[in-house]
C-alpha cells in the first residue's frame, strides 16, 4: 500500500514532470505508430500542471521555464496525422478551465501560444474535431479579462488589425451542430463583456461586423421558413403543423434572446450595429407590407400574420428604446401626421395635435432597408428618408382621420396597421391588436405624446387597468375602441362559431378592453355578447347528447381553474405564438369523429362556456367567478337504487344477474361465450356489464367486460340479422390527456371498440337495446340536473344572492 501511495505522490513530483517534458521534446514526428504515446504524455503534463497550479508553485515555474505550451504548438506542426489534434485541444481546454491563478492564465495567453494554436490549419471534415476546437476557444474566452484581452489581438498603432480567436470562432457561428452554435455565442458574449474601445472598433466595423448582418440574415431565413410552414398547402394534420411551427419559433426565439444578450452588454457601438442590422434587414422589410403603401416597395413575401408575430415577439424579447420607438414611429406615422394636419387646419398651429413623428423616427435616420426586388434585380435598398417622403405624400392625399373602419381600398391604404384591426381574418385582427398593445405597454417607449396611446407620464404604464393607455381620452386606441370592442364581440358571436382557441384568445383581449372601459357595453354590444353566450350554452347542451356527457361535471371542475388563470394572464407573459396557431385552426379542421376527438370537442365546449360565463360575470358583476359547487343528485332522487357490486363493478368481480339479459359474444382470443348483458345507471355514473354465469351461484355472474354506458352512442340492431346488437365502445382514456395537461391533444388516438352481441330472439335483442337507452337516459338526466343551476339564465343572480347571505 505504501508503495502505491509513493507512486501516486511521485507522479506529481517536479522530477517526474521534467522527465515527461524531456520525453515529449524527443518526439521529432507524430504518426500513427507513436500517437498513443504522445497522447499519454500530453495527458500527464496537463494533470501535473493542473495539480501544480493549486498545490506546487514550482511545477508551474518549471512549466514556464521549459515553455511547455510551445511544445504543444510544436506537436501540432510535426504531426502527420490529424488524430492528435482532438486530444491535444481537449487536454488544453481542461488545463485552461482548471487554472485559478491570474499569473498562470496570463502566461498561457501570452507569447502568441493561443493564437498559434487557433491559427493551425485543422481538418474539420473528420470526426468531432470542430467540437473540441470550439470548446478550446470557449475555455480561453472564459478566462480572459479586460487586462489580458490585449494578449490575443494584434495592433498597428492604436488600431486592432487582427483578433484570431474571435474571427476563427465566427466561422462556426452557423454550424449545424447546436452545441457548437451555443459555444460560439457564449464565447462572443464573453468577449463583448470585456472589450475595450479599440477591440470594439474592430468588432463593429467591416469585415468583422459582417457577423451581425449574417446573424440577422439567418434569422430572416428562419422567418421565411416559418411563414412557409404557416401557409403550407400540404395536407398535414393540425397537430403536426403546430409541432413543426413550435420547433421553428423556438429556434427563432433563441436567436432573439441572443440579440437581447448583446444589447444587454450596454456598449453603444455594439448596440448600434445590432439594432441597425435588425431594423434594416428584418424589422423594416417586415413592416413595409403592413404599412399598406399602395405599391409594391419590395418585401420578403412574408404573410401579414407571420410578420405581426415576428415583430411582436422581437419587441417582447429584444426590446430596446431604438427598436421600440423606431417601430412605433413607422407604424403610427400615418396617424400622427394626419392628426397634426387636422390640428393645423382647426387651430392654425400644432398645439392641439397629437404630436410629431420625428422624435420617434430618430433611431431610423439614414437606415437603408434591404428588400427583395424583381428576380433580375435581386436585393435592393430603400433609404428610410425616401420611405418617409412617400408616406408624407400618401398622408397628404387623405383629408381626415375619423377612427371608423371601412372596407374600401382607399381606407386600407390610408390607415396602414389599423386596417388590420378590422380584418376579416380574425387571427390577423388579433395579431395586429397584440402588436399595438406590445408597443403601448413597453417601458422603453419614449418621445411619445402623452395622449397618443393613452399613456400618462404621471400614471406610468399601468394604473388600475392592466392596459392603462386605453383609458386616456384622445388616444389612438380610445378613438378606435368602439370598433375594436364590437369587432371582438362579433368574433365571439360568429355563425358558425369560430374555433374554441379563437374564442378563448378573443375573450382574453375582450377582458382587457372591458377592464379598461369600466366593463361598460352599449345595448348593441350587450346583444352581441348575449348571442355569443347563448351559442356557448347551446354547444355545451349539445354535448349532453354526446358520448362524454358523463364527464362534463368533472371537466367543468378540472378546467375552471386553468381557464380562470388563462383569462387573468398578464400581457407581458403572453406568447404571440397563439396568432400563428389560430391561423392554422382557420386553415385546417380535422374530420375525425371517434371518441378521442369527441372528448376534445366536449372539453372545448366546456372551456368556451366557462369563458362566456366569466365574461358575463365581468360585465354584470365586475369580477370573475370562483369555481362553482356542482351537487350530485341524492339517492332518493334517483328513483331506483342498486347494490354496490352493480354500481361499481370491476373485472372479475361478482354481480347480480337479476336484470341481466342472456346473450352470446365471440372473442377473438376466447371463442363464443354465453354471457349476460347488465346495463345500470346510478347518478351520473353508468356501466354496461358483460358477465358469465357463476358456476355455483345461479343468480350471480362474474364480470368479464365493462364499458361506459354514456360512450355506447346509439345501439344499433343489424338490418340483416335482427338478433344482433351492434355497440360502439369508448376506448379512449381521458386520464392520459389530464396527466399531460388540459391543453394536450392526442395525435394518434386509439380506435373505438365495437361489440356485437347475439340474442336468442329479435324481441330479446330489442329489449336489450331499449334497456341500454333507458339506463343511459337516467344517467343523462342526473347530469342535466347537476348542471341545471349553472345553465340557468339567473345563475349570476343566484351567485349574488348567495354572496349577500
Amino acid at each position: 500500500m505504501w508503495r502505491l501511495l509513493w507512486r501516486s505522490i511521485d507522479r506529481f513530483s517536479l522530477q517526474h514532470f521534467k522527465s515527461v517534458i524531456t520525453e515529449l521534446r524527443q518526439i521529432k514526428v507524430v504518426n500513427e505508430q507513436n500517437r498513443d504515446t504522445v497522447v499519454d504524455l500530453l495527458q500527464t503534463i496537463v494533470e501535473i500542471v493542473t495539480y501544480g497550479d493549486r498545490q506546487d508553485p514550482l511545477i508551474f515555474e518549471c512549466f514556464m521555464e521549459y515553455q511547455v505550451l510551445a511544445e504543444f504548438v510544436r506537436v501540432l506542426k510535426i504531426s502527420t496525422s490529424s488524430t492528435i489534434e482532438a486530444p491535444l485541444l481537449q487536454y488544453l481546454s481542461i488545463m485552461i478551465q482548471n487554472m485559478d491563478s491570474e499569473h498562470a492564465i496570463y502566461y498561457c495567453l501570452s507569447n502568441d501560444y493561443v493564437n498559434n494554436i487557433v491559427a493551425h490549419p485543422y481538418n474539420f471534415n473528420a470526426g468531432d474535431l470542430a467540437l473540441y476546437y470550439v470548446s478550446f476557444l470557449r475555455a480561453v474566452s472564459s478566462k480572459i479579462s479586460r487586462d489580458t484581452l490585449c494578449l490575443l489581438v494584434k495592433v498597428h498603432g492604436d488600431v486592432v488589425v487582427s483578433f484570431p480567436m474571435y474571427t476563427e470562432a465566427l466561422k462556426f457561428a452557423q454550424h449545424e451542430e447546436k452545441m457548437i452554435q451555443t459555444a460560439i455565442r457564449a464565447l462572443t458574449l464573453n468577449i463583448y463583456n470585456i472589450c475595450d474601445d479599440n477591440v470594439y472598433q474592430f468588432i463593429t466595423t467591416p469585415p468583422a461586423s459582417i457577423y451581425f448582418s449574417d446573424l440577422v440574415s439567418s434569422l430572416r431565413k428562419q422567418c421565411l421558413q416559418l411563414d412557409a410552414l404557416v401557409n403550407s398547402s400540404e395536407d398535414k394534420c393540425t397537430h403536426q403543423r403546430n409541432k413543426d411551427i413550435f420547433l421553428k419559433t423556438d429556434k427563432i426565439v433563441d436567436d432573439l434572446f441572443y440579440f437581447k444578450d448583446m444589447l444587454s452588454v450596454g456598449e453603444s457601438r455594439l448596440s448600434r450595429v445590432v439594432t441597425q442590422n435588425l431594423l434594416s434587414l428584418l424589422i423594416l422589410p417586415l413592416l413595409l407590407p403592413l404599412l399598406k403603401l399602395g405599391e409594391n416597395k419590395g418585401s420578403y413575401h412574408i404573410s401579414a400574420v407571420t410578420s405581426l408575430y415576428i415583430v411582436s415577439r422581437l419587441l417582447q424579447v429584444v426590446g430596446g428604446k431604438h427598436l421600440i420607438n423606431g417601430v412605433a414611429g413607422l407604424l403610427l406615422y400615418h396617424y400622427m401626421a394626419l392628426c397634426e394636419r387636422e390640428a393645423i387646419a382647426t387651430n392654425g398651429d400644432t398645439a392641439g395635435s397629437t404630436g410629431d413623428a420625428s422624435p420617434l423616427l430618430h433611431s431610423l435616420n439614414d437606415i437603408n432597408i434591404k428588400v427583395s426586388g424583381h428576380e433580375a434585380e435581386g436585393e435592393k435598398e430603400i433609404n428610410i428618408n425616401y420611405l418617409l417622403q412617400h408616406l408624407n405624400v400618401q398622408t397628404s392625399s387623405n383629408s381626415h382621420f375619423d377612427g371608423s373602419p371601412r372596407d374600401d381600398n382607399v381606407c386600407i391604404e390610408r390607415f396602414g396597421i389599423f386596417a388590420y384591426l378590422f380584418s376579416d381574418n380574425h387571427s390577423i385582427s388579433l395579431a395586429s391588436l397584440f402588436l399595438l398593445l406590445t408597443l403601448a405597454e413597453n417601458k422603453d417607449l419614449e418621445h411619445f405624446p402623452a395622449s397618443l396611446l393613452g399613456m400618462s407620464q404621471s400614471q406610468g404604464l399601468m394604473n388600475n387597468c392592466e392596459s392603462a393607455f386605453l383609458k386616456v381620452d384622445g388616444s389612438i386606441l380610445v378613438r378606435l375602441m368602439p370598433q375594436i370592442l364590437k369587432t371582438l364581440l362579433k368574433v365571439l358571436a360568429c355563425q358558425p362559431p369560430v374555433s374554441p382557441p379563437m374564442q378563448w384568445h378573443t375573450g382574453w383581449f375582450l377582458r382587457k378592453v372591458l377592464q379598461c372601459q369600466g366593463n361598460k357595453l352599449t345595448d348593441d354590444n350587450i346583444h352581441l355578447f348575449n348571442t355569443s353566450y347563448e351559442q356557448s350554452r347551446e354547444c355545451l347542451q349539445k354535448e349532453l347528447d354526446g358520448c362524454w356527457f358523463d364527464h362534463i361535471p368533472d371537466t367543468i371542475g378540472n378546467e375552471w381553474g386553468s381557464c380562470k388563470k388563462a383569462l387573468e394572464l398578464q400581457f407581458h407573459v403572453k406568447d404571440p405564438l397563439f396568432t400563428l396557431e389560430l391561423e392554422i385552426c382557420q386553415q385546417a379542421i380535422d374530420g375525425n369523429f371517434n371518441s378521442c376527438f369527441a372528448w376534445e370537442r366536449m372539453v372545448d365546449a366546456v372551456k368556451v362556456f366557462i369563458l362566456h360565463l366569466q365574461l358575463k360575470a365581468l360585465i354584470f358583476m365586475g369580477c370573475l367567478l370562483e369555481k362553482p359547487s356542482l351537487e350530485s343528485p341524492s339517492d332518493s332522487d334517483l328513483g331506483k337504487t342498486y347494490s354496490r357490486d352493480i354500481s361499481s363493478p370491476s373485472f372479475g368481480s361478482e354481480v347480480s344477474l337479476g336484470s341481466g339479459i342472456p346473450c352470446r359474444i365471440a372473442f377473438s382470443y376466447a371463442g363464443v361465450r354465453d354471457i349476460y348483458l347488465v346495463a345500470v345507471a346510478r347518478g351520473i355514473s353508468g356501466k354496461l356489464i358483460l358477465a358469465e354465469k357463476h358456476p355455483f351461484r345461479s343468480q350471480r355472474g362474474v364480470v368479464i367486460a365493462i364499458a361506459p354506458l354514456a360512450g355506447l352512442s346509439q345501439p344499433r340492431i343489424d338490418e340483416d340479422h335482427p338478433t344482433w346488437l351492434h355497440l360502439r365502445i369508448r376506448e379512449f382514456e381521458p386520464n392520459f390527456v389530464k396527466a399531460k395537461g388540459s391543453q394536450s391533444k392526442v395525435s394518434t388516438p386509439p380506435a373505438d371498440g365495437r361489440w356485437t352481441l347475439g340474442f336468442h330472439s329479435a324481441k330479446a335483442c330489442e329489449t336489450a337495446r331499449l334497456l341500454i337507452l333507458e339506463e343511459t337516459c337516467k344517467q343523462r338526466s342526473s347530469v342535466e340536473s347537476m348542471l341545471a343551476p349553472l345553465l340557468r339564465e339567473d345563475y349570476l343572480v343566484n351567485v349574488l344572492d348567495s354572496q349577500g347571505d
